[in-house]
């Protein structure tokens, strides 16, 4: 598994088609599709409120609650306090909404996210999912718990059902139709690596899932930075769920050009890559999906704010997870 993750390393580290941080050409295409003028109002809000970076110290207190400590370190060299940012976000997002309404029946039968999945040839999760496995046999439940940030919620996409967790649901049932899956989304937008630890007792492990999808890291790269202990905080966490008897895969960043804005997301992508590697989880490569797609000229996967999946990048990215997963569970 570790030679997995070091070739995945390899090929997200190798020189794109993609001048960073400059939108590309495709994605351009896509913005336009999912609302130009909501990017023109999202470009038009002052960035100059920084968020102070911060190292999250996490312990496990009485009763396996989480208390951090916060130490102010370097401001992020780019980042939004939440309120500018959700202000900016929702000036966009009327404007979004009529554009992404008024695609064309012929941009609808392009399938960006058939395209998309035409690139996830070769790549797994790089791990077993024994308990996933042994709830799919048929007459069987499987409980999932989707967890993390803005992604998690289906936040760029307009439609119920739109977000990938919903997206995988629907795929692992047409895989598995005599089984019942119950799926709980506890993602909450704006959250980082600590903010997501300090409520995994509450959000996570109260709902005895058999597996945890856990959407990490955009917001510790984009806004918030990365804390210097985030591979630790994050293998600490990832053990108490193991612990749990829940199957454990970790969901890493989308390729878009908010992310690759600095090279952070280089190490985010390593420290997730790394842990899943180590602690024998399993790791959705979003990243490395995404890129291959993207490079390749699919447009339409990222939405109007360029940072967040499109309906047709989140089809994509859950039809591939839940494909991922019923390979894991038949190992």
């Amino acid at each position: 598994m570790l030679e997995g993750s070091q070739a995945r390393a390899a090929e997200i580290a190798a020189p794109s088609s993609v001048p960073a941080p400059e939108t590309t050409a495709s994605e351009s295409a896509a913005f336009h599709l999912r609302g130009e003028e909501g990017l023109r109002h999202l470009a038009a809000c002052p960035i100059a409120i920084r968020y102070r970076r911060r190292r999250h110290d996490v312990s496990t207190g009485p009763g396996g609650d989480i208390t951090r400590r916060r130490r102010d370190e370097q401001a992020s060299p780019f980042g939004l306090a939440r309120p500018l940012l959700l202000a900016c976000t929702l000036m966009g997002f009327a404007t979004a909404a009529i554009a992404q309404g008024q695609r064309t029946a012929q941009d609808h039968a392009r399938g960006p996210a058939d395209a998309c999945l035409g690139f996830a040839g070769g790549l797994s999760l790089g791990a077993p999912l024994p308990v996933t496995k042994a709830k799919l046999r048929p007459g069987g439940t499987l409980r999932i718990v989707a967890f993390g940030s803005s992604s998690t919620t289906g936040f760029g996409a307009f439609g119920k059902g739109t977000a990938f967790p919903d997206v995988m649901k629907d795929e692992l049932l047409r895989l598995h139709p005599d089984v019942t899956i119950e799926l709980i989304n506890s993602g909450r937008v704006m959250e980082d690596l600590g903010d997501n630890i300090s409520r995994i007792n509450d959000d996570v492990l109260r709902y005895k899932p058999d597996l945890l999808i856990w959407q990490i890291g955009t917001n510790d790269v984009v806004w918030r930075g990365i804390a210097d202990n985030a591979k630790e905080m994050l293998a600490d966490a990832v053990k108490r769920i193991k612990a749990a008897k829940t199957d454990v895969v970790l969901f890493d960043l989308q390729y878009a050009p908010l992310v690759t804005l600095t090279s952070r997301y280089e190490r985010m992508e390593r420290i997730i890559a790394d842990v899943a590697a180590e602690q024998r989880v399993g790791h959705f490569p979003r990243f490395l999906l995404m890129k291959r797609a993207i490079d390749a000229g699919v447009t339409g996967l990222v939405s109007w704010d360029g940072l967040h999946n499109s309906a047709e990048g989140y089809a994509c990215v859950g039809v591939a997870l839940a494909r991922m997963i019923d390979a894991a569970a038949r190992q």
